[in-house]
């Protein structure tokens, strides 16, 4: 995308919100992901006080199909699925957005550094941006959080390593396109530093982009962290963690399905909530859709 779209983007995005709210609700898409999102949201703060403890066992009870008192039955242990997985979706959802912003933040000072001081800077950052990008994305994951340990904490670390070079590619292009413009040759000759160049002109003109791409790496960053939870690598049992529930009830899917499925919709559901959300972004800061 070209500079000038960019600038036109980052201006309706902040000097216009009431327009790009319009059409964001117009997009049948986003408000699709909105609702989920919304409906995960509400299901994440208000079910798990509502609900009793997520490790509490029952073994009278395991494998219980969905009944009154146990409104999406039980697992094999006994436990409230309804209830792991409401709690399971505050790991989840703050696990992605932890994920995202520590990438955004590592990849916007990558990014702003490589461009901003070019020369041998731009050439070593770029460089150690492609090594990470050289390898599969779940593969360096897995690499990073058997070498880590599992655990949680060292899932947000592992994903947060995989996910920075994309903003930090994305960042550089935007600052390479706009810092040879006129408002930046402005912005020097009035005597701006470097550093309140980037901050107040360059990155508030690249926010547009990165705000989609930001949308999409939430539901990318917890499908990788069900990944690894799933295969071992992530939250340990007895966590609630959607992945790692996939992994421990996968051996009862014939005698009690809804004990794997309903983490897995959960996964599926937000994935697509946020995907759903990016597309319309995306779709409401071109300029070619206006």
């Amino acid at each position: 995308m070209t500079a000038a779209p960019m600038l036109a983007s980052a201006r309706t995005l902040f000097t216009d919100r009431r327009s790009t709210l319009r059409k964001l609700l117009r997009n049948p898409g986003a408000v699709v992901g909105l609702v989920l999102l919304a409906l995960l949201l509400i299901g994440a703060l208000l079910l798990p006080p509502l609900l009793g403890s997520p490790l509490a066992q029952d073994l009278g009870v395991r494998l219980s199909a969905p009944s009154a008192a146990h409104l999406l039955g039980t697992d094999q242990l006994g436990r409230d699925v309804l209830s792991r997985v409401a709690n399971g979706a505050r790991l989840s959802l703050g696990l992605g957005f932890t994920v995202m912003l520590t990438s955004l933040v590592i990849g916007l000072v990558v990014g702003l550094l490589a461009g901003l001081l070019g020369g041998w800077w731009d050439e070593a950052l770029m460089r150690l941006t492609d090594i990470f990008l050289a390898f599969p994305g779940l593969i360096l994951a897995m690499a990073i959080s058997a070498a880590l340990g599992p655990s949680l904490l060292n899932v947000m670390i592992a994903v947060a390593l995989v996910s920075w070079p994309t903003y930090a590619r994305l960042i550089r292009a935007q600052v390479l396109s706009l810092r040879e413009r006129e408002f930046i040759d402005a912005a020097r000759a009035l005597g701006a530093a470097q550093g309140r160049v980037a901050l107040r002109h360059l990155l508030p003109n690249s926010v547009a982009p990165l705000l989609v791409q930001a949308s999409f790496d939430v539901g990318s960053a917890i499908l990788t962290a069900a990944g690894l939870g799933f295969i071992g690598f992530g939250a340990q049992p007895p966590t609630p963690e959607w992945g790692a529930m996939v992994s421990e009830t996968r051996n009862y899917i014939s005698q009690a399905p809804w004990a794997s499925s309903t983490p897995a919709l959960a996964i599926l559901a937000t994935v697509l909530a946020f995907n759903l959300i990016g597309d319309g972004l995306r779709d409401v800061l071109d300029p070619r859709s206006r």
